[in-house]
């Protein structure tokens, strides 16, 4: 293989966090996660839109902690001791998000994630970038710009 074809099949390849929101499986590339923590209580933040479960103090900075079930539409997740916080930094803010559990880090190739079938809501398909293939799994790729519109404040 010469070494511009191989940088070239390597150009489209990127890392994706896979996680777990009501038993279904979804993924945020890995360039946005800063770290994986177990969940921590939340302190409430008035007003904030009902998907925000509080903010969170990680080592000096304060960042609000989204609820993905809640915000998927999958209803308020009740969390405990078996969830995590998956911390990402979304342009510039931080911001964390509650998930069931984080279930592996892996490499895809970009250009095989096909497109989010037509039969979805116009709001569930601006959440969805498109559906990772994983053996025989499904995984929804997560826009995380669009888990937090630019009209909502997020900045604790």
């Amino acid at each position: 293989m010469h070494e511009n074809e191989k940088d070239s099949k390597s150009v489209n390849r990127v890392e994706i966090v896979c996680f777990t929101v009501e038993k279904q499986d979804f993924c945020v590339e890995i360039a946005h996660v800063l770290e994986i923590r177990g969940w921590t209580s939340t302190t409430a933040l008035p007003h904030a839109p009902d998907y925000v479960v509080g903010m969170m103090n990680l080592r000096g900075t304060v960042l609000p902690v989204v609820d993905l079930s809640l915000r998927l539409g999958f209803g308020k997740t009740e969390a405990g001791e078996r969830h995590v916080i998956i911390i990402a930094q979304i342009d510039e803010k931080v911001v964390g998000f509650l998930v069931d559990a984080v279930s592996d880090i892996i490499t895809v190739d970009e250009a095989e994630m096909q497109a989010p079938p037509d039969v979805l809501s116009a709001r569930t398909q601006a959440f969805i970038r498109g559906i990772h293939t994983v053996d025989d799994d499904l995984v929804r790729a997560i826009d995380v710009r669009a888990v937090l519109p630019q009209g909502d404040r997020v900045d604790a």
